[in-house]
């Protein structure tokens, strides 16, 4: 895990007669501000190399926070740091606990069914109204294929959506199918001992018994096992770290989110500016009448690791865990 203090930017720019290359590239540094660019330097003139030799590079990094980014850290203000655990400020202002060996999981109840499931249902569906068409109401073979089609088009993806609804409501709902899962799990695994919060949006866990590498064949099983959300599993590989929310989401307070800026490096000097020491003083004080999750309980009878504990405490604390609170 890398979350350094310093970024910069580097440009570089190719003509050679109709042809021009312009590769830009992000550098950073925990020392200072010229050793990051010093690094972007190095980077851009190592991709514009690449790129004028054939490589099939991207011209620039993209310009997001953690999310799906491969090959650059976190770019984030840097508020607090608690031994190897560091507390960083996300692009719209909520606080989020990033840890190099300590498990977190996120499960959401977002029921969205797969590609695949769509897929089939979809074509099932067509192939249903086409037989209907050709063979109940003796339609020619085109017309009967193009109603087909048109239906499995149109009401494929509704039907799909409809059928894991009815699905999940008969086996109690997301949150009783998600946690019977979890106890699944834990059948097969009786040196895990997990902790369970519930979320706005679905379900949290944190592992006490050990400490983990987010890139170990492991940690993508239990995702897998779980039902993790793809996109929170694929940050976890990509930034080699576990990522928990610790404050409210602004919009759920009825705040507007915090507006960074447009730069699209960080630099210290941005945590003054006054419009955002402003944001952040109105968004802690709505803050503390919420939590961002809630303790539900502890599963599995492993057990507690020092390391994994003290992240625990500091999570639970900042998240205002064990307090009756409404969730943002």
């Amino acid at each position: 895990m890398i979350i350094p203090k310093y970024w910069a930017e580097a440009r570089l720019q190719h003509r050679e007669r109709k042809r021009q290359v312009t590769v830009r590239r992000f550098g950073w540094s925990d020392v200072s501000l010229e050793e990051a660019q010093a690094h972007a330097d190095g980077r851009v003139r190592e991709a514009l190399a690449r790129v004028l030799a054939g490589e099939a590079l991207p011209r620039r990094d993209r310009r997001v926070a953690y999310n799906g980014s491969e090959g650059v850290p976190i770019r984030e203000e840097i508020v607090e740091r608690d031994g190897e655990t560091v507390i960083t400020r996300n692009g719209y202002g909520a606080l989020c606990l990033n840890t190099p060996n300590v498990f977190f999981a996120d499960i959401d109840f977002d029921a969205k069914p797969s590609g695949r499931t769509i897929l089939i249902v979809s074509f099932l569906l067509g192939l249903v109204v086409f037989t209907g068409s050709r063979f109940g109401l003796e339609q020619p073979l085109g017309r009967s294929i193009l109603i087909g089609s048109v239906v499995m088009l149109i009401l494929g993806y509704a039907t799909t959506t409809i059928l894991l609804r009815l699905r999940l409501a008969l086996a109690g709902g997301y949150e009783s199918l998600a946690i019977k899962r979890i106890r699944v799990f834990l059948k097969s695994r009786p040196d895990w001992r997990l902790r369970l919060y519930r979320t706005p949006a679905g379900l949290r866990l944190l592992a006490l018994h050990r400490s983990f590498d987010p890139r170990e064949a492991e940690v993508k099983a239990a995702f897998d096992a779980l039902g993790v959300d793809p996109i929170y599993a694929r940050m976890c590989f990509n930034q080699n770290c576990f990522r928990a929310r610790v404050s409210p989401k602004p919009w759920r307070l009825g705040l507007p989110r915090l507006r960074s800026p447009y730069s699209a490096v960080w630099s210290p000097e941005h945590a003054a500016l006054p419009a955002r020491l402003a944001w952040i003083d109105h968004y802690d004080r709505s803050s503390v009448d919420h939590a961002s999750c809630r303790y539900v309980e502890t599963l599995g009878a492993g057990r507690i690791d020092g390391a994994a504990e003290r992240v625990q405490r500091l999570h639970d604390g900042m998240c205002r865990a064990e307090r009756d609170l409404p969730l943002a």
